[in-house]
């Protein structure tokens, strides 16, 4: 059964998660990006991040995804360098972006989804992936 949106994760995870590994958040992240690209279920340009670092930062998890995209590739980027852009939320505000049932800009007003560093590449990025329709395999896990 699925996690509904509204909820919470113990306190203490947020203080266990950054002590953790931060790598195996950065590869699933990338891996799951490299195969929905590969398999053309993401099919954008994402040129304009060439070179560029993205965090992907879970508070209420203490875990932290950070790619690189290079070459026209996502890549694992160190979580011990600072990111050209990173987005904080809760995963219950990623859910709901996943599922569509928040708006981007509507956690962004409501101080849910932070957007540190770049903010023009972080806005450029946040419209590019608000306009890609979700794979149907992303809708059916979600549902």
């Amino acid at each position: 059964m699925l996690l509904p949106t509204d909820f919470r994760l113990p306190s203490f995870l947020a203080q266990i998660g950054p002590k953790l590994p931060q790598r195996p958040w950065s590869d699933a992240l990338c891996a799951s990006l490299e195969l929905a690209r590969l398999t053309k279920q993401l099919d954008a340009d994402f040129s304009f991040l060439e070179g560029r670092s993205v965090r992907i930062i879970m508070e209420d998890l203490g875990a932290r995804a950070t790619l690189r995209y290079q070459g026209g590739h996502f890549r694992p980027a160190s979580a011990k360098n600072e990111a050209d852009v990173s987005f904080r939320a809760t995963v219950a505000d990623y859910l709901k972006l996943l599922r569509r049932t928040e708006d981007p800009d509507t956690l962004f007003f409501q101080r849910k989804l932070r957007i540190e560093g770049d903010t023009e590449l972080g806005l450029q990025l946040k419209n590019l992936l608000d306009s890609i329709e979700p794979p149907s395999w992303v809708n059916r896990l979600l549902a």
